[in-house]
């Protein structure tokens, strides 16, 4: 270590921690007629949301909650989830982000792992709390979130949460601890095994959200997020922690919507009403959204759209823009907080046209700041930025997960070298602009060469006759892998060949984008591509839809 020069601070001087309950005390300065709405209901102003939080810490620590416990939430995107956003960690309890959307074994599992004391449950996942209770543990008392009052369940619950927290005292002292304690932890689930625990500290949640801020606040030409901007997440709260943005929202003190369950035409409604500015998705939410539009002759201008979790085509691109979405795309993974890189947009670049512009839209962007991000071939060597050389993206920042809960074995593959390895295949141009070629796992190796699956994918959605593709590879005696292509019909029900998609690959065969071997001799037409828990392409699905039994 090398030996700097240190002077020793004054006696009484304040060690000020990076703790959560400072982002909260930042939100206190802004404009107090901005409010934090639920559903189309108007709950509170910020003086009022931080009593809340309050009234939660005295009801958690009245329910025997103490530092070290790790409280549960499972709900839909609200305010009270907001909520235990800060009144959990701000206790110095750590908050269990669990993901409804796993299999009942999954979540018991993961409640086990995490060793939940307490759970608050929505009454849409009564049933499912219901059938793994029997499982649990380490659970002690259960807390109702029901929308309107108290509902019949069999579980030992200790009170409805509103009835609770109208007997709360408003005022709480929020104690000073150690800033690298951990906050918040959630599960992240892979091809094989149980899903994987990842947790963060107050210290990297609070860098984390000033990163947020500054990027996105300082991007070139307008801003994405200020304080007069109108935050509604559409990512669940449950992952990542909804991408980071719902503390960069509250730090800065701008109106938020919480949509609840996300219902198309509620989800409209509520984008008209509050006049929506900055939303965060993936393709298949906002797919969602803009079909129900269509239907509706709905425009979106000045509604600002992050794109992340699956590669945004340049033909979804393309849509969005064409109902006046200002869309980008980020890039990030459950073990970096989320937010490693985005792709805003600087005047050069919107002044480019058409195709040139989309495609940096649709490409990860450039690094946040205080991110160091690279790409490294399969021997360690760092690769060259000009735009060719391909390799894996690791990645190293102040808020990265630093292992995987009780997994000593899978942190260290994680930071092999001192890198935190993504998965990842990429290419960084010249100009810093990161493009995201394929996971390790999804690359096709066919003929002893490489074909990446979503660059399949973007080509074979420019197609008239696809709405939506998944590009996977299956073994094959000759050619080792074979590219399989599962798409969704932009009509659905009309006649259908795989020549269509032949014909169309062989233009971009013809002007030497791709090989011939490129093309899939098996194209599998469904009515709609598999998800994933938090909305992505399931592609381990798919492989075994196109695999013979």
């Amino acid at each position: 270590m090398m030996q700097t020069k240190q002077i020793p601070p004054a006696s009484s001087a304040y060690a000020y921690p990076l703790l959560i309950k400072n982002i909260l005390m930042s939100s206190q300065r802004h404009l107090q007629q901005h409010r934090i709405n639920y559903r189309g209901q108007d709950q509170y102003d910020y003086q009022g949301f931080q009593k809340r939080v309050c009234k939660l810490a005295n009801l958690l620590t009245g329910l025997g909650v103490k530092a070290g416990d790790t409280v549960a939430v499972m709900d839909w995107d609200s305010h009270r989830y907001l909520e235990a956003y800060f009144a959990v960690p701000m206790i110095g309890a750590v908050l269990h982000h669990v993901n409804v959307r796993l299999s009942p074994e999954q979540i018991a599992y993961t409640m086990n792992h995490a060793e939940d004391k307490l759970v608050m449950v929505h009454e849409d996942f009564l049933p499912l709390v219901e059938t793994t209770q029997s499982l649990l543990k380490t659970v002690e008392s259960y807390v109702l979130l029901a929308e309107n009052g108290p509902v019949d369940t069999s579980l030992p619950i200790s009170g409805e949460y509103e009835q609770l927290m109208g007997s709360m005292h408003d005022g709480y002292e929020f104690p000073d601890f150690d800033e690298n304690s951990i906050a918040t932890t959630f599960y992240t689930t892979g091809t094989t095994g149980n899903p994987k625990g990842v947790y963060f500290s107050h210290r990297q949640l609070v860098l984390h959200t000033l990163q947020a801020v500054g990027t996105l606040a300082s991007a070139s030409g307008e801003a994405v997020i200020n304080v007069d901007s109108v935050y509604m997440p559409l990512t669940p709260m449950f992952h990542v922690h909804a991408w980071g943005i719902p503390y960069v929202a509250t730090m800065l003190g701008v109106k938020q919507v919480y949509p609840g369950r996300y219902e198309p035409q509620k989800i409209l409604e509520l984008i008209r009403a509050n006049r929506v500015t900055i939303s965060h998705c993936v393709p298949t939410i906002l797919q969602m959204v803009l079909a129900a539009a269509k239907a509706q002759g709905v425009r979106f201008d000045g509604w600002k759209v992050c794109i992340g979790g699956s590669a945004l085509t340049p033909t979804l691109a393309l849509q969005a823009m064409s109902e006046g979405i200002n869309i980008f795309t980020g890039y990030g993974m459950s073990e970096t907080c989320p937010i490693m890189s985005l792709s805003m947009l600087n005047a050069e670049i919107l002044n480019m046209e058409g195709a040139e512009q989309v495609r940096y839209r649709t490409m990860a962007g450039t690094p946040a700041g205080m991110v160091d991000l690279r790409i490294q071939a399969s021997d360690g060597q760092f690769l060259p930025h000009d735009g060719e050389s391909m390799g894996e993206i690791v990645v190293r920042a102040p808020w990265l997960t630093q292992g995987y809960f009780k997994e000593p074995e899978k942190s260290e593959e994680l930071w092999l070298g001192g890198w935190l390895h993504t998965g990842d295949i990429g290419v960084i141009s010249p100009d810093g602009f990161l493009e995201i070629k394929d996971r390790i796992k999804d690359v096709i190796k066919t003929g002893g060469e490489w074909v990446s699956s979503l660059e399949l994918e973007t080509l074979i959605c420019e197609s008239p006759y696809i709405a939506d593709v998944a590009v996977i590879g299956v073994p094959d005696d000759e050619w080792g892998e074979r590219p399989v292509a599962t798409v969704v019909l932009a009509t659905p029900g009309t006649a259908f060949s795989k020549e269509l998609i032949r014909e169309h690959l062989m233009q971009h065969v013809n002007s030497g984008r791709i090989n011939k071997w490129w093309i899939p001799e098996q194209v599998d037409v469904v009515d709609q591509l598999p998800t994933t828990s938090v909305g992505k392409v399931d592609k381990k699905k798919i492989r075994s839809m196109a695999l013979p039994a």
